[in-house]
């Protein structure tokens, strides 16, 4: 059975200056148990998505289900089941973190004491027992979110939103809140992830969908993505970017690249990528072809595609952060 089902969902917002249309017919499906990685830049749709998913605003066109409840016609069923952490905290800097989940508990219906019990459990569980009689105000970015992804979870629920859970978190508070997300998972929770950081949809999500301009332009695992770029890589720096463009004519011509846009090249960074469809041996031939023209090398190296590419190959662009618009 699906979690999470959406069918044809549009949403467009509009102002005086100009018309967005953040969604243009999302389709998605998410399996009980797993995890879907929406993937995208900012603008993309994918904190629309999940508005819609939640019940906090209503699509225009298409419908969703959450374990089989209409997100419209039965919005405070489907409230009841789910659990939301949005990019930034939403939590009380004037309360402590102990505080916050009591009245987060309060919110969800619980009993006072449930709520208090519950509360003890989740600092416990997100390693903010210490901290936990400290007003918000004294709590570190990576502090904040766990407390709110705690907050999300006082009910148990049986489906969790994260949107961009790991925005402005320092690398040892990401991986922190990865391992979060791996043990809800091990408990049975269904998950629907946004993500821009491509090392996060590779790290936790079952599926992926590739997210663009409103619209789900690819879908699959990590591997199958990366699948669509072809396979292994080689990417060589050169000493002088003057050279650059001799390099790429020679390994071109070398290697019998005939499809130009099997091949990348900056300048300024002086670095090409080109396939490697033999592997190590391609990468052999890479270094005699450019030490036989007398082309210093200053890094090289042999990779498979990441999600980075896949990303670049899809859409033209890379998935650089961008003004928030939906």
């Amino acid at each position: 059975m699906a979690a999470i089902e959406a069918t044809g969902l549009v949403k467009t917002f509009r102002s005086r200056k100009n018309t967005v249309k953040a969604l243009d017919g999302i389709d998605l499906e998410v399996p009980e148990g797993s995890v879907l990685g929406l993937l995208g830049p900012n603008g993309a749709g994918k904190t629309t998505t999940v508005r819609i998913l939640t019940t906090l605003m209503e699509p225009e066109e298409g419908s969703a289900r959450v374990l089989g409840h209409d997100v419209v016609t039965e919005a405070d069923t489907v409230r009841s089941l789910v659990g939301l952490s949005g990019q930034y905290a939403a939590v009380d800097e004037l309360l402590t973190g102990r505080e916050n989940l009591w009245m987060f508990g309060r919110l969800y219906r619980l009993g006072s004491q449930q709520a208090k019990q519950r509360a003890e459990e989740l600092l416990e569980i997100f390693d903010l027992t210490e901290a936990a009689d400290r007003i918000l105000k004294t709590y570190s970015g990576g502090m904040r979110r766990r407390l709110d992804l705690a907050g999300s979870l006082i009910a148990h629920p049986k489906v969790l939103f994260l949107d961009e859970p790991t925005t402005g978190l320092d690398p040892r508070s990401r991986l922190d809140l990865w391992q979060i997300i791996r043990d809800r998972v091990s408990e049975g929770v269904t998950i629907l992830l946004t993500t821009q950081y491509l090392e996060e949809a590779d790290e936790l999500a079952d599926s992926i969908a590739v997210v663009d301009h409103g619209s789900v332009i690819a879908r699959g695992t990590a591997d199958e993505l990366k699948a669509k770029v072809g396979g292994e890589r080689i990417e060589v720096v050169v000493h002088d970017p003057e050279e650059t463009g001799r390099a790429l004519e020679l390994l071109t011509g070398a290697l019998g690249i005939s499809d130009p846009d099997a091949t990348t090249m900056d300048q300024h960074s002086r670095r090409i990528t080109v396939p490697a469809p033999g592997g190590s041996s391609t990468l052999v031939d890479v270094i005699r072809t450019l030490d036989g023209a007398g082309i210093r090398i200053a890094d090289i190296g042999l990779r498979r595609p990441t999600l980075d590419d896949v990303f670049l190959t899809l859409t033209g662009h890379e998935a650089e952060q961008k003004e928030e618009l939906v």
